[in-house]
């Protein structure tokens, strides 16, 4: 899925080293709501980078059925209860207003099963908009509390994000890339991932977690580095 953030970096200058950077996260994660403002974040402090950045899937609570739950029947499924969960929820949330982020933990009331948030987050990379379909969907969860099991709340980001209201209500009505989207996310989870976000940087170099921009920039520093190390090893005669 391919896309840049949407941030206020400059644009990167002519000739400037190319650098792809595949996300995996979800929606519903606060980590990943903390750690995509954190990538931009890092792409800022480095405009002489060129990064192109694909948007992958993943289930955090893959246990939850499509039409979501109350949230205080997650809360407690998961944590042993609401209590329990305020503790963290409150770290979160000043992790998060640390990046000029508001994560509303009172208003989230539904759980929701993030399968169609990610079909729309498909489906906006064909106009160039899948990283701000992410962040709407996102800023509905944490900051809105709004419920992203009522379809008419995901027709109303996807048109936000440029994409045809009634196509898209056609699209969440059946199953187009259901399965598409369901084998990614099974992938990340077969291939070890078992926290996110998780950034590859490059293809080669993995960063776990919503590391802060300097670590971030720096990771990727050493991701362009290394496929330069590559590239000289593999065009030595031999």
């Amino acid at each position: 899925m391919n896309d840049t953030p949407s941030n206020d970096s400059p644009s990167p200058a002519a000739g400037a080293a190319q650098l792809t950077v595949d996300v995996v996260s979800d929606v519903v994660c606060p980590w990943c709501f903390i750690g995509k403002r954190r990538l931009e974040r890092a792409m800022a402090l480095r405009p002489d980078l060129d990064v192109e950045v694909n948007w992958h899937p993943y289930f955090l609570n893959d246990w939850i059925p499509r039409e979501g739950i109350g949230r205080e029947q997650y809360l407690t499924t998961k944590f042993g209860s609401v209590e329990r969960y305020a503790s963290i929820a409150r770290r979160v949330a000043e992790a998060a207003a640390g990046e000029g982020l508001s994560y509303a933990i009172d208003r989230i009331s539904r759980q929701p099963n993030t399968l169609d948030c990610h079909r729309l987050i498909l489906w906006a990379r064909n106009t160039g908009n899948a990283a701000r379909m992410k962040q709407r969907l996102m800023d509905l969860y944490f900051t809105e509390g709004a419920d992203l099991t009522d379809r008419e709340v995901l027709v109303r980001a996807a048109a936000d994000c440029g994409l045809d209201r009634d196509l898209t209500r056609e699209l969440l009505a059946g199953d187009a890339d259901v399965d598409r989207v369901s084998a990614e996310a099974l992938r990340a989870k077969e291939a070890g991932i078992d926290g996110v976000p998780c950034f590859i940087l490059g293809g080669m170099l993995a960063v776990s977690g919503a590391q802060e921009p300097e670590y971030l920039a720096a990771a990727m520093d050493r991701a362009v580095e290394e496929r330069a190390r590559r590239g000289m090893a593999s065009a030595t005669p031999d």
